[in-house]
């Protein structure tokens, strides 16, 4: 079989193109013939790399979250009869597009990793291109049970639905010198840590928060980069919180296992659903991590992190109850920890999202 990835941007970033990009590179490694079709922002698009074939169309601009890609209606029209399924990642309403004037008679999946929640006037123009998406698909995946019980948008095309969790390579080990040598640099305390952008569905403020309730010594470190990080500044010192919780700005990849390795205890703080699985729980816990995560109604994100046995899950916007959280976890660590390494090895590895999804592409086939 033959498949096309469609949809997102290039290079990889987000969560949905590094779900794309580790499908595509797992099924060749595999032996299935997969490409990948994005768009890329710039003059240098271009077609296949050492690595795979990655096939990218040159971007106009970038709005309301999504590509302004003229060009991947082109292309695909010119490719997509090679195709037994094309794959598309949702939201994307440029490979929508694209898909519905391709004129394309083979078999659709189409991965539903959220709603539009924050582009309403968007989604209003959106939705009957996407109720036509939903019509044509022959298998809707999305990411957790929970996710596809609630979305109002699949209302009645549930009986089409499966459930792939997202899955990653596990973080790769970390000499015990190197941790050893962080953890001295803060003082050898509890590090409470979280990663991902300083945007307000994060609710990092939350987390700043938490940290008034816990002992000294803890200490909270939030790698990322965003427009909040002045206000979260200012929070911080307000609480006179600074030695406490420090922003650690932008984290290159390479530093992330370090990171997971030198903490305790992993926050996910967010507080809205456009949160809806949160690949960092994942990735804390492939290093034996526990989690606290929140109870963010109709996301996935309290399913990943099964309460009581990978971590805890909370009332989103209360910082009190994540502190109180971070406690309970630090008094049973051993059972936590060992509960998240086994929630991830049983559930969130990328062969397991890669079976999954190769069953569903035998199935229509």
């Amino acid at each position: 079989m033959k498949i096309l990835q469609l949809g997102k941007f290039y290079p990889i970033r987000g969560g949905v193109e590094k779900v794309m990009w580790d499908l595509t590179m797992g099924l060749r490694e595999r032996g299935v013939e997969c490409d990948m079709l994005c768009a890329k922002l710039g003059a240098d698009a271009f077609e296949g790399n050492d690595e795979g074939k990655v096939i990218t169309v040159r971007a106009l601009s970038k709005k309301a979250g999504t590509m302004i890609a003229p060009e991947m209606i082109s292309r695909m029209r010119k490719i997509c009869s090679g195709y037994d399924i094309i794959h598309v990642h949702h939201p994307d309403p440029m490979a929508a597009l694209a898909l519905r004037l391709s004129g394309y008679k083979g078999r659709v999946v189409l991965h539903w990793h959220s709603d539009i929640l924050s582009q309403k006037t968007l989604k209003f123009f959106y939705r009957p291109l996407q109720n036509w998406l939903i019509r044509r698909a022959d298998r809707i995946v999305c990411t957790t049970p929970s996710y596809l019980a609630a979305s109002p948008d699949l209302e009645g095309f549930r009986d089409k639905g499966a459930v792939v969790p997202i899955g990653i390579k596990p973080m790769t080990s970390v000499p015990k010198k190197d941790v050893a040598e962080f953890r001295a640099k803060y003082g050898n305390r509890k590090i409470i840590l979280s990663v991902g952008r300083l945007i307000p569905y994060k609710g990092y403020d939350n987390l700043v928060g938490a940290a008034k309730y816990l002992p000294e010594d803890h200490i909270v470190l939030i790698g990322g980069e965003g427009p909040l990080r002045k206000e979260l500044e200012e929070k911080i010192s307000a609480l006179g919180l600074k030695n406490k919780v420090l922003l650690l700005g932008y984290l290159p990849k390479e530093t992330l296992p370090l990171l997971f390795a030198a903490s305790d205890v992993f926050v996910l703080s967010s507080v809205m659903k456009t949160e809806a699985f949160g690949i960092v729980q994942i990735e804390a816990m492939s290093a034996g991590k526990p989690v606290v995560a929140t109870k963010i109604q109709e996301s996935g994100v309290s399913w990943v992190n099964l309460d009581g046995v990978s971590g805890l899950n909370v009332e989103p916007g209360d910082p009190k109850a994540i502190a109180g959280a971070v406690e309970v976890i630090l008094q049973d660590y051993d059972r936590f920890s060992a509960g998240a390494a086994k929630r991830f090895r049983e559930n969130f590895t990328e062969d397991k999202m890669i079976e999954r999804i190769v069953k569903i592409y035998e199935e229509l086939l």
